[in-house]
């Protein structure tokens, strides 16, 4: 039930973040998702392709320090309140979130939500025994890329 993203350490200068998108892209391997934090010096680009292997190896050809992290994907009712209840239902089990960045794909009444926990194997069980649905690599990959 944990997805596999890449968090790769930048410089923060001009060039550095497209350097690292064209290497994916000269590789064939499209971003599913992303987020970016920064401060002056360095930014943190955190992806989720589907191939995070071969992913990892060329980001790491073009001079990045990429690390695997697990996390979790859930849906979340695409409604006011949606995500709140997911967060109570966290914070009922006593789970943090460290981090959290909103997928770009929406599914009927969802959308989809990714979470970075300090243990995602109890977050994931908190989830599931209030009937939150969460979603594997195979089904968030599907939801972007049906049939492949």
């Amino acid at each position: 039930m944990k997805v596999h993203q890449l968090s790769v350490f930048l410089e923060n200068q001009p060039g550095r973040l497209s350097q690292s998108c064209k290497a994916l892209a000269e590789a064939g391997i499209n971003i599913l998702t992303l987020s970016l934090a920064d401060t002056q010096q360095f930014g943190i680009l955190r992806l989720i392709v589907k191939d995070w292997e071969k992913g990892k190896r060329v980001l790491e050809k073009t001079g990045c320090v990429a690390k695997v992290t697990e996390v979790v994907a859930t849906e979340v009712q695409d409604r006011p309140g949606g995500l709140a209840e997911i967060l109570s239902v966290l914070e009922e089990g006593g789970v943090n979130v460290e981090y959290m960045y909103a997928f770009t794909f929406r599914r009927e009444q969802s959308a989809v939500m990714v979470f970075r926990f300090e243990d995602p194997d109890a977050a994931i069980k908190v989830l599931q025994a209030k009937g939150i649905n969460v979603l594997d690599s195979v089904e968030l990959y599907d939801l972007v890329e049906p049939g492949k």
